[in-house]
């Protein structure tokens, strides 16, 4: 093998080297990237959102665009006694909307209507905690509730109470691990 034949044999795999680098970084930086701005991955923390999400799931949440609507399950950071990281629960009623909980019928009524919630874990129950029954939600702001209303801390606790948008996360989209439960996270 003559001289230049080595060179750029030696060359050769660290330009190679330089490329996989060069792509690894650039894949790494676009995952960020994405994750930050676009979306986000969460785990499910608890039980309060059975059946619909297990704990341990781990959701992929629409962030950018994003504005909350009744029915969507989205992801909230605000802090209060009963959470300490991000909360996963159901919009009940957006801004502007009149809330009435009754709890002995075991409805949800939004705007004199009451909920139809085929997702729920059984009849709710009256919470141990100080409990709300009548909200108007104010403009920016959302209800929440989880869907497993007996083990959900949720709006109707009055430290809670109707959450300010800014503080949601985002949608949770899919729920992409563990793949037992791999599907739309509804």
């Amino acid at each position: 093998m003559s001289a230049e034949q080595r060179q750029r044999s030696s060359g050769g795999w660290k330009e190679t080297l330089y490329f996989w680098l060069g792509t690894a970084a650039a894949v790494l930086t676009a995952l960020i990237l994405l994750f930050t701005f676009v979306g986000r991955v969460i785990v499910v923390d608890g039980i309060s959102m059975l059946p619909t999400l297990e704990h341990g799931d781990l959701l992929l949440l629409q962030s950018v665009g994003y504005t909350p609507r009744q029915g969507d399950v989205v992801v909230l950071t605000k802090e209060f006694e009963d959470a300490d990281g991000p909360i996963v629960k159901r919009v009940i009623a957006t801004g502007g909307q009149h809330v009435e909980i009754d709890y002995a019928a075991g409805t949800v009524a939004v705007d004199g209507r009451i909920l139809d919630e085929p997702y729920l874990n059984g009849r709710m129950g009256i919470p141990c905690y100080e409990h709300l029954t009548s909200v108007d939600v104010p403009q920016g702001s959302i209800f929440v509730m989880g869907d497993n209303r007996d083990e959900s801390s949720d709006s109707r606790n009055a430290t809670l109470g109707a959450v300010d948008e800014r503080y949601v996360l985002g949608r949770a989209v899919w729920v992409v691990f563990p793949f037992r439960n791999f599907g739309p996270a509804e």
